[in-house]
């Protein structure tokens, strides 16, 4: 009975460890609402924004803890969006996880946009400015 037991635990060990890894932590769902929400004003292209890389790493980076966290989080949507629309992606850099929070947010979003989209690029955008990811031009 024991070394059932034991094998009962070791197994449920290995199979949370993937389920435990495949969460985004709230740092991480922050950053990637972030970007997704800034990508989104400009697939809609709200006039007078345009992206702001350096304040959107250095946003990614105060919420991660470094600029590497933040470039991989950046590095992994950027896979999922690849990999959403059929191109070559770099497997080591797609995250089902973030595949899945960005595709919530980014329809969320584009459906505020579709809807209103005078006040949504208005929101959405001048939010994403004062956060650093979008910059007006």
């Amino acid at each position: 009975m024991k070394i059932k037991l034991s094998v009962v635990a070791m197994l449920a060990m290995i199979v949370s460890e993937p389920a435990r890894a495949a969460t985004l932590s709230d740092a991480e769902a922050t950053f990637l609402d972030q970007i997704v929400t800034a990508s989104v004003v400009l697939e809609q292209r709200c006039d007078g924004y345009e992206v702001d890389g350096a304040g959107g790493v250095q946003l990614g980076a105060r919420l991660l803890g470094s600029t590497n966290a933040a470039m991989a989080m950046i590095d992994a949507y950027a896979a999922a969006i690849k990999a959403r629309d059929g191109e070559n992606y770099d497997p080591a850099k797609f995250r089902p996880e973030v595949s899945d929070a960005a595709g919530k947010t980014f329809r969320r979003v584009r459906t505020d946009l579709i809807r209103d989209p005078k006040g949504a690029c208005a929101n959405y955008g001048d939010a994403s400015v004062d956060r650093g990811v979008l910059r007006r031009y």
